[in-house]
């Protein structure tokens, strides 16, 4: 799996639960939230495209930073 990092514009624990949710509906990632610093840390087969346009859904603004190493 691939590990990718992406901005995503929270700033509550609702956004946080948003991402959580449409990233569960999604299915096959496991994925880490650090609220604090508006990133989400996915592992996934998705592709990066698939994963924004998921992210997307939340209504937030959403971006890749790129690969993170493991």
């Amino acid at each position: 799996f691939q590990k990718h990092e992406f901005f995503v514009d929270m700033t509550c624990e609702g956004c946080s639960n948003a991402v959580t949710r449409v990233l569960h509906r999604l299915g096959g990632v496991s994925f880490d939230i650090d609220l604090p610093n508006k990133k989400v840390c996915i592992d996934s087969e998705h592709s990066v495209d698939t994963l924004l346009e998921t992210l997307k859904k939340t209504g937030k603004n959403a971006s890749y930073l790129g690969e993170k190493s493991a």
